[in-house]
């Protein structure tokens, strides 16, 4: 059987389907998607690499079905309507929605069967939990600070979905946005009044091309603000357990090896 066309219209179904070992399936990604990291095996179906169909909100959706793709790959509630657009076309669609942290492992799996290498997907789902109990072994009893993790500056927004798992994961604490609630708007004396022993700035869509020096000057901030490449946390891909494991160095220094290791508790 040969393997399926794939098309990913979100980024972290298509840096989870390359952590699979499935990059030569895709046919189709968004302009956001990134496979530098990807093996360079080749791709499938005689491409030299999967054609961007345009914006993770507004792709062409008639690219899409010229790429006479076997399934479709959304996530996130905010492409629900574009997931239905591409049933619409008789396309197959596998849509999902993780809101946790949890919710994003159990995703490793799920899109391994999306498109067709289910014992890829429950390996990777294994590591990432064997990674984050490493991790709850490292930072178990120890004092845990405050952190608030800020998705957008302007206004400024907590970042919710499962952030706040994943900063409790790394041992810390989170009363800004409930596990699995979406990100929000924050009232900046309610931050000044939670007292944050970190701020860790992740802003979506800039990488890491935030001044830290613009954010600790705010009248409201009084902790040390770390900046944190978006993709670490924004995205339930595998490199959301990278973020855990950079929060977890953040917040517990002394529970980890000297850096310069391979950057794992």
């Amino acid at each position: 059987m040969s393997a399926p066309r794939v098309v990913s219209l979100a980024p972290s179904a298509t840096a989870t389907v390359a952590a699979l070992g499935g990059a030569d399936r895709l046919v189709g990604v968004t302009a956001h998607c990134d496979l530098s990291e990807a093996p360079n095996a080749g791709f499938a179906h005689g491409a030299d690499a999967p054609t961007a169909v345009g914006g993770w909100l507004n792709p062409d959706l008639d690219r899409v079905v010229d790429l006479d793709p076997d399934v479709v790959l959304t996530s996130d509630g905010l492409q629900a309507d574009l997931a239905d657009g591409c049933r619409e076309r008789g396309l197959d669609v596998a849509h999902r929605e993780p809101a946790t942290l949890d919710d994003a492992l159990d995703g490793f799996a799920a899109r391994g069967s999306d498109v067709g290498r289910p014992e890829a997907g429950e390996r990777l789902a294994a590591d990432a939990r064997e990674r984050l109990d490493r991790i709850a072994e490292a930072v178990a009893d120890r004092p845990r600070p405050t952190a608030y993790c800020e998705e957008w500056s302007d206004p400024p927004m907590a970042a919710g979905n499962w952030v706040p798992d994943a900063v409790r994961a790394a041992g810390g604490r989170y009363p800004f946005v409930d596990p699995g609630e979406r990100s929000r708007e924050v009232d900046p004396a309610a931050v000044s009044r939670a007292d944050p022993d970190h701020v860790v700035v992740h802003v979506c869509g800039r990488g890491d091309r935030v001044d830290p020096a613009a954010v600790a000057a705010r009248d409201w901030i009084d902790a040390p603000v770390h900046v944190v490449d978006d993709s670490l946390l924004n995205q339930p891909s595998p490199a959301l357990v990278d973020g855990v494991e950079r929060l977890a160095r953040l917040l517990h220094p002394d529970a980890f090896s000297t850096p310069g290791d391979d950057g794992r508790p």
